[in-house]
């Protein structure tokens, strides 16, 4: 629901899991206190009361009123959407887990309430899987709300029935006979250590396969699904956690993944570095909460683990998803993570009293994991440093992280500049000053956006739109009385191809940048009389769906003039996007053909696809859109996308 409002950036995914992981610490502190200072029958009246005044925020559907003004930092204006839209329903649902398990335990003598912990994560994995496959293609996003608002009512109702079954009995840590000794601060902060070195692994692993392997779309699942199998396996109770086993694969899993940072130059394929990193992820995680589990406490005490956990759940979310893309240049939080686990290890094997040769063996294994951590994480601090020294400029904020630099074979009319986004390339430009201003990349003279304004080159005054700046590289058609107007919602970008490209500050046509979501400023701007509006959002395989919708179509039409021409990027490796906005654009009335150009490596230019929208059918016959243009298959089966409705699963490019 948000991320049309946000552009669509993964970094949305990354605070909103913030969110969650703070919000879940506040709701285990909520029980941790509840559990421990109030009687039974004040836990029950308290957390009833509150289930039954969190209906009243239902149905978690956010006000637009949040929308940004393009300015201010999202992710605090992210984490106020979420915290104010469903902040006391998620803090109440997430202290269930631990008040359930302490009430279950208060009132039955031989129980293991730590399996309903395996539980509740099963359920969470559960819908992660299902929601992308089963309910997202079948259910607009205000139907999901309400039938989760719905679903929402009906936990309220069992929650207090549960809650009342249970509103007689000792207070948590009152025994029959002696209590179990508090654990001590080292304990907690080892459960503390552990959870943040988990949680801090599954956001960097997920922010590398996501932007610096492959941008797939859904590859976010793969990462999220695992840490979750962790929990439930390692919680579940019939050992499915061998401590010698698995500590072993860390250890390998560590090197793998170090190993594989090393990608830029290893060129290691998509099969090699995506299990590699998964199930480097997985045995991580399995030692990190296998150790949680062996370390955990008696039932007493289980609020105070659960607090713990928490806390270090969320320290690793504030990471990742807040220090990250203020403070580093690059996505470094990975070999930060790798290093801390590695610590984290060398910790837990830390010997043991017990017998001497033994002692002895244990403190050997235990200087060799010291002298393998300081090595691996020299060797990773190494890796940081050869890649920013490879770049000519590297920033970050909360849209990701952007690199320029040049190559080529020596030859100075054939090197070039570039500008990436993790594996995307967002526009690149010769160093020759004879060739400087040559449409290069995705936008050469034979590729869609070419032909289209090169054929409304017949008439002077051109007033042209692009959503997307990137390196600035359609500003290089521009002409004397030309305007070409960017929209771009990263500020970082608008920098970059205004200090360390050419196309902008030389392109002989005024050219004028938008900052903020394009979207989101079209809806507040009057009728710009467009000749022609370029959408370029979609050379990243991750799409921001909010920008290929019957209403954002719609919208475009708005700000062209009656004979005006939308051509869209639709270069994609998994999706097929060229139907989507076929079935859109056919639904308002508009006519769209398929332009597809081929690689030019002499001239620097990609492979690509654009989709070519207009009012009137004769504009296909002009000349140059004719001999290019072909009609656009597969339209028939797809349920036209809405600002409510989209399904990835539909256009995914099986073969």
């Amino acid at each position: 629901m948000v991320l049309p409002w946000f552009g669509g950036s993964a970094a949305v995914w990354t605070t909103c899991l913030l969110f969650f992981q703070s919000v879940l610490l506040a709701g285990y502190l909520y029980a941790h206190v509840a559990m421990k200072r109030l009687a039974p029958h004040a836990q029950v009246w308290l957390h009833i009361a509150l289930i039954v005044a969190s209906l009243a925020l239902l149905p978690v559907i956010p006000n637009p009123a949040w929308k940004p003004m393009g300015s201010e930092d999202p992710s605090w204006r992210i984490l106020g959407l979420l915290a104010v839209t469903l902040g006391l329903p998620y803090l109440l649902l997430s202290a269930t887990s631990p008040m359930v398990q302490a009430w279950y335990a208060r009132t039955h003598e031989e129980a293991a309430p730590y399996r309903l912990f395996a539980l509740s994560n099963a359920g969470s994995m559960l819908a992660l899987l299902s929601y992308p496959v089963l309910v997202e293609p079948r259910f607009s996003t205000k139907h999901q709300a309400w039938v989760w608002s719905a679903g929402y009512a009906t936990f309220v109702v069992l929650c207090s029935a549960v809650a009342w079954g249970a509103r007689y009995g000792r207070t948590l840590g009152e025994e029959a006979g002696e209590e179990d000794e508090r654990p001590g601060w080292k304990l907690q902060l080892m459960w503390l250590g552990l959870a943040a070195c988990g949680s801090t692994l599954l956001l960097a692993v997920t922010n590398h396969l996501t932007q610096n392997v492959a941008s797939i779309p859904f590859l976010w699942i793969l990462p999220l699904a695992l840490y979750l199998l962790s929990f439930i396996l390692c919680f579940e109770g019939r050992g499915w956690y061998q401590r010698n086993t698995f500590l072993k694969l860390g250890v390998v899993a560590l090197g793998m993944m170090a190993y594989a940072l090393s990608n830029d130059h290893l060129n290691l394929k998509l099969i090699v570095l995506i299990p590699v990193f998964a199930s480097g992820l997985l045995a991580c995680c399995m030692v990190c909460h296998g150790e949680l589990a062996r370390l955990k406490p008696s039932h007493q005490h289980l609020t105070s683990f659960y607090l713990m956990v928490s806390i270090g759940g969320a320290l690793g979310g504030v990471l990742v998803g807040l220090v990250a893309p203020h403070y580093f240049t690059g996505y470094f939080e990975l070999q930060i993570a790798l290093g801390w686990c590695a610590v984290m290890m060398v910790i837990v094997l830390r010997p043991e009293s017990s017998g001497i040769e033994r002692r002895w063996l244990a403190l050997a294994v235990w200087i060799g994991a010291m002298v393998a951590t300081v090595g691996m994480t020299g060797y990773l601090g190494y890796e940081i440093h050869y890649f920013r020294s490879g770049s000519r400029l590297l920033v970050r904020n909360f849209y990701g992280s952007l690199r320029v630099d040049e190559e080529g074979d020596g030859v100075e009319e054939a090197k070039i500049r570039r500008l990436t986004n993790g594996t995307i390339n967002h526009g690149q430009e010769f160093l020759d000053d004879a060739r400087h201003m040559q449409p290069t990349s995705y936008y050469g003279y034979k590729s869609g956006i070419g032909l289209t304004i090169l054929e409304a080159q017949r008439r002077l005054g051109l007033r042209v739109g692009v959503i997307g700046l990137g390196a600035g590289t359609i500003a290089a058609y521009g002409r004397p009385g030309d305007v070409y107007r960017f929209y771009d919602i990263n500020p970082l970008v608008i920098g970059i191809a205004r200090s360390q490209f050419r196309f902008v500050p030389e392109s002989k046509g005024k050219v004028d940048v938008v900052l903020g979501d394009a979207r989101l400023s079209m809806e507040r701007e009057s009728p710009q009389n467009y000749d022609i509006l370029a959408v370029d959002a979609f050379s990243s395989d991750s799409i921001p769906v909010h920008l290929l919708t019957r209403e954002a179509i719609a919208l475009y039409f708005r700000h062209l003039q009656p004979g005006g021409v939308l051509a869209m990027h639709v270069s994609n490796k998994y999706l097929d996007l060229a139907p989507v906005v076929d079935v859109a654009a056919r639904a308002l009335g508009k006519h769209a053909m398929l332009i597809d150009s081929e690689d030019d490596d002499d001239n620097a230019v990609f492979a690509a696809s654009w989709v070519v929208v207009s009012g009137r059918q004769s504009y296909f016959q002009f000349p140059l859109i004719s001999a290019a243009a072909t009609p656009i298959t597969g339209g028939a089966r797809l349920r036209m996308w809405t600002d409510d409705y989209s399904n990835l699963f539909q256009i995914w490019k099986w073969k």
